[in-house]
This record gives C-alpha cells, sequence and structure tokens, in this order.
C-alpha cells in the first residue's frame, strides 16, 4: 500500500489540528513514513519514568497509538476523526534510558477499519520492550 502523505505533512496537520500534543514540550516526533509503515520517537524526560528509571507504561500506550494514527494518515490522508476502537500492549521488558521508537505496519486498511501492528524498542536496540496492536474507525472518504 501506497503512503500519499509524507512525514512532513503530518507533521504540519497534526500541528495545525491538534496543538496541544505539544503542550509539555515536543516529545513526539516522526521519524519516517513508507509504504505500510510508520516510525515515530518519544523523547522521554524525567515526567515520563518510573521509579527505578523505567518510561511509564501509559507514555509508551501513548508512543504506540501515536504511531498508529501517524501510519493510518499517511495512507489515508489528513482525516482527523479517525479514532481508536483498541489498543492493547504487552510490555516485555524494562526500557533503558533514552529515546524510544515506536514502528507501526498497516496489517489492515479498509474503508471503515485500520489495524496496525506496534513495535516498541530502544532507538538503536532491535529488541522490543513493548508490543502493541491497535485498530482504528476511519470515517467516510
Amino acid at each position: 500500500m501506497k503512503a500519499v502523505m509524507t512525514a512532513e505533512e503530518i507533521t504540519e496537520f497534526l500541528d495545525r489540528e491538534f496543538p496541544q500534543m505539544h503542550a509539555g514540550g515536543r516529545i513526539y516526533t516522526i521519524d519516517s513514513v513508507s509504504d505500510g509503515e510508520a516510525v515515530v520517537r518519544l523523547t522521554a524526560s524525567n515526567d515520563h519514568l518510573r521509579p527505578g528509571g523505567t518510561v511509564s507504561g501509559p507514555t509508551m500506550m501513548t508512543l504506540a497509538d501515536f504511531a498508529a494514527y501517524v501510519a493510518i494518515l499517511a495512507h489515508i490522508g489528513p482525516v482527523a476523526l479517525a479514532v481508536t476502537t483498541n489498543l492493547n500492549i504487552n510490555f516485555l521488558r524494562k526500557p533503558g534510558p533514552g529515546d524510544l521508537l515506536g514502528t507501526c505496519r498497516i496489517l489492515k486498511l479498509g474503508k471503515r477499519l485500520a489495524v496496525v501492528d506496534c513495535g516498541i524498542a530502544g532507538d538503536g536496540d532491535e529488541d522490543l520492550v513493548a508490543h502493541a496492536t491497535a485498530t482504528y474507525s476511519v470515517p467516510p472518504r
């Protein structure tokens, strides 16, 4: 499946439609968009850490949801009303300090539903720290 929006176009769209997502600073960014896939980055600060220095589960869930939304937008265009209907995440190991990357690939992109698979790993690390699947409701286009 072919991407119809670039990372830059999606960033501009999100900045315009969802400026509140950067209220605490620009911690979620888009690294790349390609056919069937998107890679996004979390630059975690101390605000996102649990005791013991690990990134919190809610922060990783947000990363997975953001990565899913970016992957879907890249393939359907700027549709603000595409919404999460399900997000399932498995935490596999404690992430080390540093940036986390969420790599989402589209498993199904239908007229009304999209399903994605998302792996989360430390930047430069092959071992996943979490794995998520997400389903989005896509409004009529």
